[in-house]
């Protein structure tokens, strides 16, 4: 796969929220590149057109969000969507995950990244349900973001 052109503005930025991921996405991460989800690479905070996505495999054409309180308001939700429409034009699939999934079902959530990475390394969709513990809807809890402001637009 070609590699897309990446501003330097968006090469920096990218860095700078790889020196500064949430601890959410750095325990993610941690278990992702232990554990290699089946040889399947996964790239962070990877810049995707003017969008940087939190984790992102391109051989399956998958993003996915961690996000944290920040994501609770109504506006940061409407940009949220725009960044979901974005990468669903450019033939991603997205997969949100609150903080709170991350640190109190990490198996959890990998299994449903390990299910998606492999239904669109076969070119199927995914069953994207999360199994998880102790109540919360996960509909709802999916649509919410990071603690930071992630900058995600030049």
């Amino acid at each position: 796969m070609p590699h897309a052109v990446v501003s330097e503005r968006q090469r920096r930025r990218a860095k700078q929220l790889r020196q500064a991921m949430t601890r959410a996405e750095t325990l993610l991460w941690r278990y992702l590149k232990a554990n290699r989800m089946d040889g399947v690479g996964i790239r962070r905070q990877a810049p995707v057109g003017n969008y940087i996505a939190d984790f992102v495999c391109f051989s399956s054409k998958l993003v996915i969000e961690v996000d944290g309180e920040s994501h609770d308001f109504e506006e940061r939700q409407k940009m949220d969507q725009r960044c979901d429409a974005f990468f669903a034009a450019e033939g991603f699939r997205v997969l949100r995950f609150t903080n709170e999934q991350v640190m109190s079902n990490l198996e959890g959530v990998v299994e449903a990244i390990r299910q998606a990475a492999s239904a669109g390394a076969r070119g199927s969709p995914p069953s994207l349900t999360l199994p998880h513990k102790g109540g919360g809807n996960t509909d709802t809890d999916q649509s919410n973001s990071t603690d930071k402001s992630r900058g995600r637009q030049p």
